[in-house]
């Protein structure tokens, strides 16, 4: 059994209205870190076999914090970087939707396949960072922690809970939230908690809360 602890990079700086982000690169703000320094007594306490994060500097900062007295550094990995937005990145909503109206509309009847300008669909994404999963999980087993991106991690949860990506937006993503994904030696992957919020387990002994049900949510939807 190998057990996949996959985590959200924590608070990034966002003006009103938002933006969207992409493969921006800010910095986490004074909060984000907290959110990430709070999963360090939890780590510590854990037997992590490897670590991985995105390259982008919100997760490497996260990672950093998040392993701190867990003996091992994260490796950056390109492939687990935010879903690409193209030439969106750094636009407001109503910025889009006056530029590229058409497009904006298209994606909007299609998130998993319609892609914005430069940009890739969530489904390319999904295929990338399940691709860099798996090579992961080829080599290494036991418990593995990755820090990544909202989009990222969505999408990676879609693909173990057999949701369609249209659905993404079901799965909770906060700031340094933590999901935990159990991959079985034979079987179908599991999601085992979702969306775990920084200090809400302080004894890493005790384990994590189950996820939530997912209301009105099928496979085949």
């Amino acid at each position: 059994m190998t057990t996949v602890l996959l985590m959200r990079h924590g608070e990034i700086p966002q003006a009103e209205p938002r933006r969207f982000v992409g493969r921006r690169n800010p910095s986490l703000t004074e909060r984000g870190r907290e959110q990430a320094r709070a999963w360090a007594p939890v780590l510590a306490g854990l037997p992590l076999a490897g670590a991985w994060c995105s390259d982008l500097a919100r997760c490497r900062e996260t990672a950093a914090l998040a392993l701190t007295g867990a003996g091992l550094a994260a490796t950056p990995l390109p492939d687990l970087r935010e879903v690409s937005m193209g030439v969106w990145e750094g636009l407001t909503t109503e910025e889009v939707r006056a530029r590229f109206p058409d497009e904006y509309a298209r994606r909007g009847a299609d998130i998993a396949d319609i892609a914005p300008t430069g940009g890739e669909s969530f489904r390319q994404c999904q295929d990338r960072v399940w691709n860099a999963l798996s090579k992961i999980l080829a080599v290494h087993s036991g418990v593995l922690l990755i820090v990544a991106h909202a989009g990222v991690n969505r999408a990676l949860i879609c693909r173990v809970l057999d949701l369609p990506l249209r659905r993404l937006f079901l799965l909770g993503q906060d700031h340094c939230g933590l999901n935990v994904l159990e991959f079985p030696e034979n079987g179908h992957p599991e999601l085992r908690a979702l969306n775990t919020r920084p200090g809400t387990c302080a004894d890493a002994s005790r384990g994590f809360p189950s996820p939530p049900r997912l209301s009105g949510v099928d496979a085949a939807g």
